[in-house]
C-alpha cells in the first residue's frame, strides 16, 4: 500500500508549479496582449507627403505622437480617426493612412502610450485616455465636426474606439476584425486557462456597441487565426446602429488585403456614402 506521504509530496509539487504558472501569466499578461514596437515612428512627412507631426495630450499628463494626413483625393469634408491593433506602431500603418487619403479623407493616425517612442505603458484604461486626447485633438484643434468623423479600429482598436463612440458618437463606425471582448479571444487560444478569472483588461466591445447606434461597418477575413470569425459577426449581430458586413474570403488576421486592400477602402467609402445620404 502507497503512503499517503508518497502520494501528497507529488500532488503539492504540480499545485505549486500551477500556482507559479498563474501567478507568472498575471503579472506578465499585458505583455502578451500588447506587442508594441516602441521605436518612434520619425517624421510625418517622410511617411506620408504633406503629413504633419502633431502631439496628443492625455488628461493624465502625457504626451503622444501623432500624424495628421490631410486628403490627396476629392475632399470629402470627413475624417477618419485610426485606432491601431496591438502590435507595431503607426509607421505600419501610413498605407492605410495612404489609402484612404486618396478616397478623400483626412486621417489621424496615432500611437498608444508605450508604443511608437511614446511614454508610458499600455493597458485597457490608458488607452481609453489615449483615444480620447485623440479625438479631442480632432474636435477642439484640427476643427472637425464630430458629425462628420469615423472612427476606424483595427483588431483591438475596434474596442478602443467603440468604447470612445459610447461617450462620443461619431458619425459612423468601421470595425476590422472585431472580437467580442478580449477574454472570448483569449479562451480560444488558451482553453486550459482561466482566462476570464485572470484578464485585468476586458474590452468588452460586444456589450457597448449596443449602446452606439451610429451607421456601422464590420470587415472581417474569413480564416482569420487570431479573431474567430463568428465574433466579428457577433459582433455585427450587435450592433445598435444600421450594419454593413464585408467578409473577405480566404483572408487571415494580418494579410495585407485587411489593411490596405479594396474591400476595407471600399467600406470606408460606402459608410461614409451612408453617412451623407443619412442612412
Amino acid at each position: 500500500m502507497l503512503k499517503a506521504s508518497s502520494v501528497i509530496r507529488p500532488a503539492l509539487i504540480v499545485l505549486l508549479v500551477v500556482v507559479l504558472l498563474l501567478t507568472a501569466l498575471w503579472l506578465l499578461q499585458r505583455r502578451l496582449i500588447y506587442l508594441p514596437d516602441t521605436s518612434p515612428a520619425g517624421p510625418a512627412g517622410a511617411a506620408l507627403p504633406g503629413a504633419r507631426d502633431v502631439t496628443l495630450h492625455t488628461t493624465d499628463g502625457l504626451d503622444l505622437g501623432a500624424w495628421l494626413v490631410p486628403p490627396t483625393g476629392p475632399d470629402r469634408g470627413m475624417a477618419v480617426l485610426v485606432a491601431n491593433g496591438n502590435g507595431g506602431n503607426r509607421a505600419g500603418r501610413a498605407v492605410v493612412a495612404r489609402e484612404l487619403a486618396e478616397r478623400g479623407f483626412a486621417v489621424l493616425l496615432f500611437d498608444y502610450r508605450g508604443y511608437g517612442g511614446n511614454p508610458g505603458s499600455p493597458s485597457e484604461a490608458g488607452l481609453a485616455l489615449d483615444v480620447r486626447a485623440a479625438y479631442r485633438h480632432l474636435v477642439d484643434e484640427a476643427g472637425v465636426r464630430p458629425d462628420r468623423l469615423i472612427y476606424f479600429g483595427e483588431s483591438l482598436g475596434c474596442a478602443v474606439v467603440t468604447g470612445l463612440a459610447v461617450e462620443h458618437p461619431p458619425a459612423g463606425l468601421l470595425l476590422r476584425s472585431p472580437f467580442t471582448d478580449l477574454a472570448a479571444t483569449a479562451a480560444t487560444h488558451y482553453p486550459f486557462l482561466p482566462v476570464r478569472t485572470m484578464l485585468r483588461d476586458r474590452f468588452p466591445l460586444a456589450e457597448q456597441i449596443t449602446r452606439v447606434d451610429v451607421p456601422t461597418a464590420v470587415v472581417y477575413g474569413t480564416d482569420d487565426s487570431v479573431v474567430p470569425a463568428d465574433q466579428s459577426r457577433a459582433v455585427a449581430a450587435a450592433a445598435a446602429g444600421p450594419v454593413e458586413v464585408t467578409a473577405v474570403d480566404g483572408a487571415d488576421h494580418n494579410d495585407a488585403v485587411l489593411f490596405e486592400g479594396a474591400e476595407v477602402m471600399d467600406a470606408a467609402v460606402r459608410l461614409a456614402d451612408r453617412i451623407t445620404a443619412g442612412r
